[in-house]
């Protein structure tokens, strides 16, 4: 699903208008999608107290027509329609639907009545996409109403909650909470990324004219199940072993045992045919007793635990066709020189994740290079504090993806995936419960199953293992708690989670 900044939102509008839609038919259409949402929702709508907020921009224009709608078809037990503007400052399609309202005999009330404070719903017409700095004024007065001054009602936002920046980004100033927000034509960066997504409750998109051809180009997209689901479908019946991929997990040391085993095992859950995990010779028993179906390969080591120089890496990954690396290698002066060697050596699909990211790595069309980094490790490789990579977390990922040729696996709330073409897609999948050491043990590992199966759709293999171990670790939260959920429980609940993305879309 295509994300649009607010500058390519009125680029569409623009050019649906030059094609042949009148913008006051686009706001009948978004009026009329919100009232949908609240129809079914919220039904029976004539038992509902409803307030509706509205601005002077097109948001109130879209806010008016709701109101009339609601007014005529539905005939609420209580509908205040509340405009915080003098009437003339409404222009053209805003105006012409405050005409039609009053035309419908609908009334607006410059204030809000005593008797609208019971409202059971509120819908926040206030502000857009428009926005620019910090709302002031009766805005701001009508921002603090709705976040404070409506003890009873769901709050309904229409197209982004007032105040917010439609870009994502720390608001300017104060801006509404919302339940839900119903957006057009597509979801916004600020719905996407936090902090702001937090704060847009549920998320519907809902069409208003607006061509798909229109923004069919555009590099930025939520990540849904439509978009890997035919990795997901049955296997043919002749399908072996051979068939799915043979992956080596580089990873692990002394006293680091767990990482490696759980990379394996999440490989084989995904489902890679045949996994290899490759370790220091001292953990290599206690790796193996993790599952019978991990085969392992011992490396020489140093006296620390740690996989040696010498080991002999580049031999060990022919025949196999994806290698993931880092997970528990530990920081001993040589990871660094190891990883590089083979990462030079290896043709096929690699993924480094953890202390496997050090130095440069970078990718071409033939060498598929996927880098795994949490905001700490992503800080270090650009140069950059954590703090300065979570304020922009899609441009810094994009940056370096595009400068590298890899893909690039920004972790954390809302997990950012970039390509080397410029292309990134936001995960919508996840939970606190994943907080803990060993989740991203178990997505390197999901990664490479994925790709081993299907090297030839990396892209969607990749993007399937990111939002799967974010859904997976919600129906574990579901299960167990956020604060009781293990990293190695993510694999319990990775069926499940693959069975609802193989056949109906998935609402997160």
């Amino acid at each position: 699903m295509k994300i649009l900044t607010a500058a390519e939102m009125r680029e569409v509008d623009r050019r649906t208008i030059e094609a042949g839609i009148p913008g006051i038919v686009l706001m009948e259409n978004a009026g009329h999608r919100v009232v949908e949402f609240l129809a079914g929702r919220f039904a029976p709508l004539g038992e509902q107290r409803i307030v509706v907020l509205c601005g002077k921009g097109n948001n109130g224009g879209d806010g008016l027509v709701i109101a009339r709608q609601l007014h005529t078809r539905f005939r609420a037990a209580s509908l205040h329609v509340v405009l915080l503007a003098e009437p003339g400052e409404l222009k053209g399609d805003a105006a012409a639907n405050l005409a039609m309202l009053l035309a419908a005999g609908g009334t607006v009330e410059r204030e809000i009545p005593v008797a609208a404070r019971a409202a059971t719903l509120l819908v926040d017409a206030l502000l857009g996409t428009g926005v620019s700095g910090a709302a002031t004024g009766r805005m701001l007065q009508g921002i603090r109403e709705i976040n404070h001054g409506f003890p009873l009602a769901t709050v309904v936002a229409v197209d982004l909650p007032s105040g917010m920046p439609g870009d994502s980004g720390e608001p300017a100033g104060e801006f509404a909470r919302a339940d839900y927000t119903v957006t057009f034509t597509a979801p916004k960066v600020a719905h996407a990324m936090p902090p702001n997504c937090d704060h847009t409750g549920e998320l519907m998109v809902g069409a208003i004219g607006s061509p798909p051809e229109l923004y069919a180009d555009v590099w930025l997209a939520l990540l849904e199940p439509a978009m890997f689901r035919e990795l997901l479908a049955q296997r043919a019946r002749a399908g072996h072993k051979g068939t799915y991929g043979h992956v080596l997990v580089v990873a692990g040391s002394r006293g680091k045992t767990g990482a490696a085993a759980m990379t394996g095992l999440a490989a084989l859950r995904a489902g890679a045919g045949l996994v290899t995990v490759a370790s220091a010779e001292s953990a290599i028993a206690e790796i193996a007793s993790h599952a019978p179906e991990l085969m392992t390969e011992p490396l020489r080591e140093t006296e620390s635990g740690s996989i040696a120089l010498n080991a002999d890496l580049k031999a060990l990954a022919q025949g196999k066709n994806v290698v993931a690396v880092g997970p528990g290698l530990g920081r001993a002066p040589q990871i660094a020189t190891l990883v590089q060697a083979l990462a030079e050596a290896f043709e096929g699909p690699m993924i480094l994740d953890a202390d496997a990211l050090v130095g440069k790595v970078s990718g071409r069309a033939s060498r598929i290079r996927i880098l795994t980094p949490h905001p700490g490790e992503m800080a270090r490789l650009t140069g950059k504090s954590t703090a300065e990579v979570q304020t922009d977390r899609i441009g810094v990922a994009r940056t370096y993806a595009t400068a590298h040729g890899v893909t690039l696996v920004l972790k954390g709330q809302r997990t950012v995936i970039a390509f080397p073409d410029g292309r990134v897609w936001i995960n919508p999948t996840g939970t606190p419960a994943m907080g803990k050491g060993g989740s991203g043990d178990i997505l390197t590992g999901m990664i490479a199953g994925l790709v081993a199966q299907f090297p030839e759709r990396a892209d969607q293999a990749v993007a399937s293992a990111v939002y799967l171990h974010g859904l997976a670790g919600q129906l574990g939260a579901q299960a167990l708690g956020e604060k009781c959920l293990m990293p190695s429980e993510l694999l319990q609940y990775l069926p499940d989670a693959m069975e609802g993305c193989a056949h109906v879309p998935h609402r997160v």
